[in-house]
């Protein structure tokens, strides 16, 4: 119920922080905002990964690949929502606004990492009318986001979940339904409720992976696979930020010195590939194993940036290989997900455990790849992209191992998951 209320708060939240950026008029009021924001988009990524797992467990592969497919689709259409509204020329009207308008690609450039930066020369007012058209993509990407949260409300309406309002209808589909439909394939029988405790113990409520209980002899191996999954996502996702952040400033800088409009499509290319990426991956993911998908996504990774950097003075290899690492990329957060989970029976803290790795990454790498390339320059760029591919693979490879230590399962449990350790009680304790 918890998960649920919280799912319906942030999922609103977001909406309420798009309506109100356009009205921050200090920059601490927008920090604020934007603080709110990223819990909110935190809870949401958590939630929904966690309860996929949950409801669909060894079939939550698929499903999994359909949400991040669904997650670079939203990175990818709204910046596409927003371009109308941005604009060529200075925002603030005075009498030197020609001459600013005309000086911005020569800010643009000194802007840019590695670069002189000396701003002095340039004209650029700051007081005078304000004519921007940016609030108008805020206000409709909050419009755009509202029908998520109503439609929360309406689930947790017709599962009886709102005490002032009480639905007089059945809940939409009752948990011994929903585990007959998800193994109607395999023609199997739902588990019973013992079973259900003893293969899914870490979802009773939101915080229970947190309880020191239910570490209570657990064997060494199930903290390095925890680890060392988040620590492949911690570089992995770390890549996705600091490529797409990064990779326009790459481009335009020697020896490629790509123009500005050209340099302009390869973070949309970029995300453009990770989304097709993740539409393939759904029938994909329903043929070949988690483990496989990305063992050939960490590799994929790793030589498209050895290639990136034998042909480094290519512009056309450049967009190739964007291409390229969108697609092996994209796939990796899902299928680690499914993987990690199945090795540990689903108990729920693997989620938490690798959406947090995933999104330190995201936020550390960029830091750390921005201060490097302002500091060694360009070509820096690629180089920690192929050292952070090398360490992905190095931590898969730690992940194998560790999932071969892993205790194997017992024969009085359920044989659908062939990993499922034998030293667990109901309780969801290990024993000794």
């Amino acid at each position: 119920l918890a998960q649920f209320f919280l799912l319906f708060a942030s999922s609103l939240a977001i909406s309420l922080v798009f309506a109100i950026i356009p009205l921050c008029h200090n920059v601490v009021v927008l920090a604020v905002v934007m603080a709110v924001a990223g819990l909110a988009m935190g809870c949401i990524d958590t939630i929904s990964n966690m309860q996929l797992v949950k409801i669909y467990q060894k079939d939550s592969a698929i499903f999994l690949q359909a949400l991040h497919f669904f997650v670079g689709f939203g990175a990818l259409l709204s910046p596409l929502i927003a371009d109308p509204f941005l604009s060529d020329t200075n925002c603030i009207l005075s009498n030197s606004t020609a001459n600013a308008s005309s000086n911005l690609p020569h800010i643009r450039k000194s802007l840019l990492p590695h670069h002189p930066g000396n701003l002095s020369h340039y004209d650029l007012p700051m007081k005078g009318m304000v004519v921007t058209r940016v609030s108008y993509a805020f206000w409709i990407m909050a419009l755009i986001n509202l029908p998520v949260p109503i439609a929360v409300f309406f689930l947790l309406y017709k599962e009886r979940m709102v005490p002032c309002l009480p639905s007089s209808s059945h809940p939409l589909l009752s948990a011994d339904e929903l585990a007959m439909e998800t193994r109607r394939v395999e023609k199997e029988e739902p588990p019973s409720a013992g079973q259900r405790a003893q293969a899914a113990p870490g979802h009773d409520d939101f915080f229970s992976c947190c309880q020191s209980k239910n570490f209570r002899g657990a064997p060494y191996t199930y903290f390095a696979v925890h680890i060392t999954g988040a620590l492949v996502l911690f570089m992995t996702d770390g890549i996705v930020g600091e490529y797409s952040g990064f990779i326009y400033s790459y481009a335009v800088e020697e020896p490629l010195s790509v123009v500005h409009k050209v340099a302009g499509y390869l973070p949309s290319l970029f995300w453009g590939f990770i989304t097709l990426g993740r539409l393939i991956s759904i029938p994909v993911s329903y043929r070949m194993k988690p483990a496989t998908m990305v063992f050939i996504n960490v590799v994929g990774v790793l030589v498209t940036f050895l290639l990136l950097l034998i042909f480094s003075h290519s512009v056309v290899f450049l967009f190739v290989g964007t291409a390229s690492l969108g697609l092996f990329l994209s796939s990796t957060f899902p299928s680690m997900l499914a993987y990690t989970e199945d090795i540990l029976q689903y108990r729920g803290c693997a989620t938490t455990v690798l959406v947090t790795g995933a999104g330190i990454g995201e936020m550390v790498l960029q830091l750390l790849v921005g201060s490097i390339i302002h500091d060694q320059g360009s070509y820096s760029f690629l180089v920690c992209g192929m050292i952070f591919g090398g360490l992905a693979f190095t931590f898969y490879s730690f992940l194998l191992f560790f999932h071969r230590m892993y205790p194997k399962p017992s024969a009085d449990l359920d044989d659908a998951s062939p990993d499922k350790p034998s030293a667990v009680d109901a309780t969801g304790q290990y024993q000794r």
